[in-house]
């Protein structure tokens, strides 16, 4: 494979030993290291890209739909196909294709127990890229996940590994990477282990809020409270307040964004510090988590503003159910009482992972007449945070299992009128989408007469929209597992998939086109499978989600002369749909 020089190993041993200690004072020096006690190696790995300066449009944890970003997003100039270098020694440890998600992506195990993750990549390099088109045709499959032994391919530091794209689930080109511990698969900032952005831009505090707990759980009654923040260059203040007056339990929540030295978007902060009169009293720091608690940042962030304002606002204080492993210092989880009529300072430090810091500073007067009530909910049954929760009736059966809530819900359930067309069942109401879940719920709705035993195969559980759920017939029954709350009832998928020639029809010369190419839909359940073949022989068919768009390169396969080509779409309810014609080369 092509090699590009490792700049570190062309320094001298004395050298190299002065600049790793130098860096490692330097990364102290920032504030970041205040929040991190492991002991994170600073040189061993280089850039991925050979893009000066580097530049970020997504920084690590930053806020995403229900996931914190896993990794750092590298801006490719609005360009696909740079040349993507591994970062250090090591070995391709997983193979991915997905038509979805990090689309092409490459990881490779390293000796010092970390893996690097490279995403939305246009291609592998050719020696990559022929082994993972022979799995491909081995296992018939476009889509595959492979885990190959350390002795399929090595790599060293600086090898050109792949080529920078948009394919997956990515808004634009850019390249993903991330740096995971190997044992664990946590990810990790890769800012903390050497890979460095420029950065000399404080964050930005765009508002503040305070939330009146009044010691109940937090949710969408919770009143809260928003103060405008003014300022620039890491100093804010309240706008024309100097002093809050607050009675009992409350909380505070701080809208925060990050920019990066040169072509850098809005990203995320490192850190946020909220101090009670000089003492921490909550912290958290994107160091690094588990995918598995990825989505409780809809517990991190007040989820109810999030849908209805579209306003990420960060809580400063833990609901008891979220597993995020970011927070520290905590004081009653961040829940302040005001009850000792005294003055209070309190102060927010915003950091990003560069070091640069903002601050914020107000007073609280405690104030016993500074009250505001939480609202009466509508009645319900109360399901605890920390237990397995039903709700059972002779039409629906509702099971949240134990780790799905982040606070005490009262819970609300109700039954609805049957929705016209393609309806088989009553509508239910499932409490109401403000409420963020950790895992999916499982849900059994009951069948009415109208649901034909022909049609049993293919039911399945759709929301109010109209998308569907997934599910399956059971003892008449269709049991799903949606991942929020809304309202569902039984619809019926009997309709095949979509297809739609691009480029190719009956009796086409392709001599002169490098791939046929299609667009495939499907009108509810979803697309399951693809499969192409010429001839008879299964061919491989490339798919983007974005686009919808599928397509086959022609290879040595396809020889000069006349030959028949099928295409067979499957939707996730066994509707299928074929396309067969004639061609030429």
């Amino acid at each position: 494979m092509f090699s590009k020089e490792n700049t570190y190993g062309q320094l001298r041993p004395k050298f190299r030993y002065l600049l790793f200690f130098a860096l490692i004072f330097a990364i102290e020096a920032d504030a970041q290291q205040i929040f991190s006690s492991n002991n994170y190696p600073l040189t061993d790995f280089i850039q991925p890209l050979d893009i000066k300066p580097p530049a970020l449009a997504g920084s690590f944890g930053e806020l995403r739909s229900n996931h914190f970003h896993s990794g750092v997003d590298f801006r490719t100039n609005q360009r696909t196909g740079f040349p993507v270098y591994a970062t250090a020694d090591g070995y391709i440890s997983r193979l991915r294709v997905q038509n979805s998600g990090f689309g092409l992506a490459l990881y490779i195990n390293h000796p010092n127990g970390y893996t690097s993750v490279y995403g939305h990549l246009a291609r592998f390099n050719p020696k990559i890229a022929q082994e993972v088109k022979k799995i491909q045709y081995q296992k018939k499959s476009y889509e595959i996940d492979e885990f190959p032994n350390a002795d399929f391919i090595p790599v060293r530091k600086g090898d050109v590994i792949a080529y920078s794209g948009n394919t997956g689930s990515s808004g634009g080109p850019h390249l993903h990477f991330e740096l995971r511990d190997t044992k664990t698969e946590a990810t990790i900032n890769p800012q903390l282990l050497g890979i460095q952005i420029p950065d000399n831009i404080p964050p930005v505090i765009s508002s503040m809020y305070v939330y009146r707990l009044n010691s109940k759980p937090f949710n969408e009654f919770t009143p809260k409270q928003y103060f405008q923040v003014i300022g620039s260059n890491g100093n804010y203040s309240l706008n024309k307040v100097t002093t809050i007056n607050l009675s009992g339990e409350v909380g505070f929540g701080i809208v925060a964004t990050d920019r990066h030295s040169g072509q850098s978007g809005l990203n995320g902060v490192y850190s946020i510090e909220l101090k009670l009169d000089g003492k921490i009293v909550y912290t958290s720091a994107l160091e690094r988590f588990s995918f598995a608690n990825s989505k409780a940042i809809n517990s991190h962030v007040d989820y109810p503003a999030l849908l209805n304002l579209k306003r990420s606002i960060q809580k400063s204080f833990v609901d008891p159910g979220n597993p995020l492993q970011i927070y520290s210092n905590l004081v009653n989880n961040g829940r302040i009482t005001f009850d000792d009529g005294k003055l209070h300072d309190v102060n927010y430090i915003i950091t990003d992972a560069s070091g640069n810091k903002s601050t914020i500073a107000f007073k609280v007067q405690a104030d016993s007449k500074a009250v505001i009530n939480t609202p009466s909910a509508p009645s319900g049954v109360t399901f605890a945070y920390n237990k397995l929760n039903e709700l059972v009736n002779d039409e629906v059966k509702i099971v949240l299992p134990k780790g799905t809530l982040y606070n005490d819900l009262n819970f609300i359930y109700k039954r609805l009128p049957k929705p016209q067309g393609n309806a088989y069942s009553a509508m239910h109401q499932i409490h109401n989408n403000l409420t963020p879940l950790h895992v999916g719920f499982e849900i059994s709705i009951k069948a009415d007469s109208t649901l034909l035993a022909k049609h049993q195969s293919k039911a399945l559980i759709v929301n109010a929209n109209r998308s569907s759920q997934g599910g399956s017939f059971e003892n008449g029954y269709v049991k799903a597992n949606p991942r929020n709350f809304g309202s569902f009832f039984i619809a019926i998928d009997t309709i095949a998939p979509n297809i739609v020639p691009v480029n190719i029809a009956n009796g086409k010369n392709m001599a002169g086109l490098s791939k046929m190419s299609f667009r495939i839909s499907d009108n509810l359940s979803g697309i399951k499978s693809f499969n192409g073949y010429i001839d008879g022989k299964w061919i491989l068919m490339e798919f983007d989600t974005k686009t919808a768009s599928l397509w086959h390169n022609f290879d040595e396969r396809t020889t000069p002369g006349n030959h028949k080509f099928e295409l067979v779409v499957t939707d996730m309810k066994d509707n299928v749909k074929r396309y067969s014609i004639d061609f030429s080369r």
